[in-house]
C-alpha cells in the first residue's frame, strides 16, 4: 500500500477523510470530503467494547461496521468514478480506518493512496509551517477605522488579480464584538489555521499579499503571532472615508441589526465595563427607536475609533508613510477605483 506526503496533496483527484463527522468538523485537510467509515456513535460503541470486553470483540464489530459503511460509499459516492481515479485517503494516524478503504479501492483497480501519518502528521506539519510560512511574503496592510470598507476593498483587489488574505473571511467574523456573521458559525481554531495555511502556501512570494489590519483575536479564533509580526512591519494603505460614507456602509453591512435590533441590544451588555450603564442604556434606547443615524456615529466616536486609533498607531509604524485614500463614497464602483489606484504601477 503506497503512502503519500503532504507535499503531494495537489496531485490527487480527491482527498477523502474517513474520520467521523465530528472529527471532520473540528478540522480537516482543505478540500477534503468526509466519507466516514465509522459514524460518531459507531466509534464510541467500538471504543467502549474495546475497553469493557476485548480488543478481539471490538475488532470484529468494527470490521463489520467499516465494511458496511464502505459498501455504502462505493454504491452512493464512488460508483461513477473513472478507472484512472486517483484519490488520497486519510484517518487519524494513517491506520486501519483509511487503510481499509484504500485496500478495497485498490482491489477494484483505482490508484488509491494513504496519507502517511494521517491527520496527526498533517496537523503537526501545519503548526510547524505556520511558524515560518507567513514571513515568506511582503504584505500591504489595509488600514482604516470601522466602516471604511476594508473588507470590500480586499474583495475589489482580489477581483482585479491581487493576492488577498481575507482573515475575517477565513474566521467568519468581522473582528469586533458586533462582528459575528448571521447564521454562520466560526470555524474551530484548528480549522482556521488549516485554511490559513492552505491560503498562504498558494501565494507567490514575488508578489505582495494584501491583508486587512487585524487584532490577534478575530472573534473566537487567533491569528498566528508570526503572521501578525510580519504584518506590523509592512507597508500600509490607509482609507480615510467621510463620516457619511462610513455610516451608509455600516448600515448596509450590518443590516441584520437594523432588521432585528434585539440582536444588537444583547451584545451591548458586553460593553458595560468600558462605557458604564448609563451610556449602554442610551445606546439600547437608540437601537429600539431605530435611530441609527444617531447611534452609529456615537458608537464610532466613543468606542470603535479610539480603540482602532490606539491599536494601529501602536502596531503599524509605517502607517503614515503609505498610500492614503480619501473618499466620500464607499460604493462598489469607488472600491474598484481604489483598487485600481493601489495596483497602478
Amino acid at each position: 500500500m503506497s503512502a503519500a506526503t503532504l507535499a503531494q496533496l495537489d496531485q490527487f483527484d480527491d482527498i477523502i477523510d474517513v474520520r467521523t463527522p465530528s472529527e471532520f468538523l473540528d478540522d480537516h485537510v482543505p478540500g477534503a470530503i468526509n466519507r466516514p467509515v465509522l459514524s460518531d456513535e459507531e466509534r464510541v460503541r467500538v471504543g467502549t467494547m474495546y475497553k469493557q470486553e476485548s480488543s478481539f470483540a471490538a475488532k470484529k464489530t468494527g470490521a463489520a461496521l467499516v465494511a458496511r459503511n464502505i459498501a455504502d460509499h462505493l454504491e452512493v459516492h464512488f460508483s461513477d468514478k473513472p478507472k484512472d481515479w486517483h484519490p488520497l485517503v486519510y484517518c487519524w494516524r494513517g491506520g486501519n480506518r483509511s487503510g481499509s478503504l484504500v485496500h478495497i479501492l485498490a482491489k477494484i483497480g483505482w490508484k488509491a493512496e494513504q496519507l502517511d501519518g494521517g491527520y496527526k502528521a498533517y496537523r503537526r506539519a501545519v503548526l510547524e509551517q505556520l511558524e515560518t510560512l507567513p514571513a515568506n511574503f511582503r504584505y500591504r496592510v489595509i488600514c482604516g477605522p470601522t466602516g471604511s470598507a476594508k473588507s470590500g476593498l480586499l474583495q475589489a483587489l482580489e477581483q482585479q488579480g491581487a493576492q488577498v488574505l481575507d482573515l475575517e473571511g477565513l474566521a467568519v467574523h468581522r473582528g469586533s464584538i458586533l462582528g459575528s456573521v448571521p447564521d454562520q458559525a466560526q470555524p474551530s481554531q484548528k480549522l482556521f489555521e488549516s485554511q490559513l495555511w492552505h491560503r498562504l502556501r498558494r501565494f507567490n512570494p514575488e508578489r505582495p499579499v494584501f491583508v486587512e489590519a487585524e487584532s490577534k483575536k478575530i472573534g473566537n479564533v487567533r491569528a498566528p503571532d508570526t503572521l501578525l509580526a510580519a504584518m506590523w512591519q509592512s507597508e500600509c494603505v490607509r482609507i480615510d472615508a467621510s463620516p457619511a460614507a462610513r455610516l451608509a456602509y455600516l448600515k448596509q453591512e450590518y443590516r441584520h441589526f437594523l432588521e432585528q435590533p434585539e440582536l444588537l441590544i444583547g451584545k451591548f451588555d458586553f460593553l458595560v465595563g468600558l462605557h458604564g450603564h448609563e451610556r449602554i442604556a442610551r445606546w439600547k434606547a437608540l437601537a429600539l427607536a431605530h435611530d441609527w443615524d444617531t447611534l452609529v456615529p456615537e458608537l464610532l466616536a466613543q468606542h470603535y475609533d479610539p480603540a482602532y486609533s490606539r491599536s494601529t498607531h501602536k502596531h503599524y509604524p509605517r502607517l503614515e508613510h503609505g498610500i492614503r485614500l480619501s473618499v466620500d463614497d464607499l460604493a462598489a464602483e469607488m472600491l474598484d477605483e481604489m483598487a485600481r489606484r493601489i495596483l497602478a504601477p
